[in-house]
């Protein structure tokens, strides 16, 4: 295990800057998780940890040493790819150990190796087989066995489950937690998924355009985002957002007014951003008028897409609500749910 210290990482592609002096400090022993649209600059970051990519400024450091001069097998990393990038002609066992081989590993410390690889992934069975014999999943663990013959002192993961179906993925994030739980080794891991990010991740880092917009723990992100793309980026259904002003009854955002528990102090008159999640927003005997737009069933959940009027939100509810499209029915806000933003910067207020 090491620590990993991203100090005023900048990246630039001629006169483009995709990466905007990244600062980040990953624990020993953490899972990190970035996370963000396409073109966020996640990969690219995860690329220089790895020394796949040079920065264009700033340093890397791994443990106690920087690394930016370094190669990719001196930086004592080991990389899962979102392709499995796994040697056709060889079998499990012989892709598994390839690296030990290429470094001259003896048999018995790359059988010792390989074996207990298999053991925790699972694979003891398919040692003998090519990849082509194998499942997506089977594949991806090959991949992870790979990585972990080599011990390293950090795992990275560039969005190894995205060539997975809805329910393969779900199996895989529950075996890179146990995993990493097991082996406890420093791990950095870059996806687009949100699921995957709250779920697996101790920390999360939320990327857009090449700047860190907000760190912290899953539910810590989810319950108070620092700003407006935050909070519509993270959660799914996505949180619902309003522009409008803050006055003395409330927000006003066309001609909806929308309760807030108290204006934030200095913001009445203001231009600002008012979100609420689709589970915070419920049935309500009196509260704001709303007709069913469409309604989606999930089972254990009811989305429920309304329209109140010029505007349009999305409602989450545990119930199954004996309703039509097409039916008139009153919403509100939980008042401790509400969250407010700077309409000019995005950042929060409340």
């Amino acid at each position: 295990m090491a620590t990993v210290s991203i100090e005023n990482c900048r990246k630039s592609y001629g006169s483009l800057e995709v990466l905007h002096g990244i600062n980040l400090d990953i624990e020993e022993g953490e899972f990190l998780i970035l996370v963000g649209p396409s073109g966020c600059g996640k990969s690219t970051l995860l690329r220089i940890i790895a020394g796949l990519e040079d920065s264009t400024r700033g340093s890397v450091r791994i443990g106690s040493e920087v690394v930016n001069d370094l190669p990719p097998k001196d930086r004592d990393i080991a990389m899962v790819f979102q392709s499995y990038a796994l040697y056709p002609h060889m079998q499990v066992a012989e892709n598994m150990s390839f690296s030990l081989r290429l470094r001259g590993r003896s048999k018995s410390e790359v059988s010792e190796r390989v074996k207990k690889a298999a053991n925790i992934l699972g694979l003891s069975q398919l040692l003998d087989r090519l990849p082509r014999h194998l499942s997506g999943g089977q594949r991806q663990r090959v991949a992870m066995g790979r990585s972990i013959v080599r011990d390293p002192s950090v795992f990275l993961f560039d969005e190894p489950l995205s060539n997975l179906d809805a329910k393969l993925r779900v199996q895989m994030r529950v075996e890179i937690k146990t995993l990493h739980q097991r082996l406890k080794t420093t791990t950095i891991y870059v996806t687009h998924d949100q699921m995957e990010a709250m779920t697996l991740a101790d920390r999360i880092v939320v990327m857009n355009g090449g700047n860190v917009e907000q760190i912290g723990k899953p539910l810590e992100v989810y319950d108070r985002p620092d700003n407006a793309f935050v909070a519509g980026f993270i959660g799914s259904p996505a949180m619902n957002l309003f522009a409008g002003e803050v006055t003395e009854e409330g927000f006003l955002t066309g001609d909806l007014r929308l309760p807030v528990a108290e204006p934030p102090l200095g913001w009445k008159g203001k231009k600002a951003i008012y979100g609420i999640r689709p589970e915070h927003l419920r049935i309500a005997e009196k509260g704001i008028p709303a007709m069913v737009k469409m309604i989606e069933p999930m089972g254990s959940e009811t989305q429920i897409h309304l329209d109140l009027g010029s505007l349009e939100a999305t409602c989450l509810l545990r119930d199954r609500l004996p309703v039509d499209v097409g039916t008139m029915i009153s919403v509100a806000p939980k008042m401790d749910s509400i969250h407010l933003f700077d309409q000019d910067t995005g950042k929060r207020i409340n």
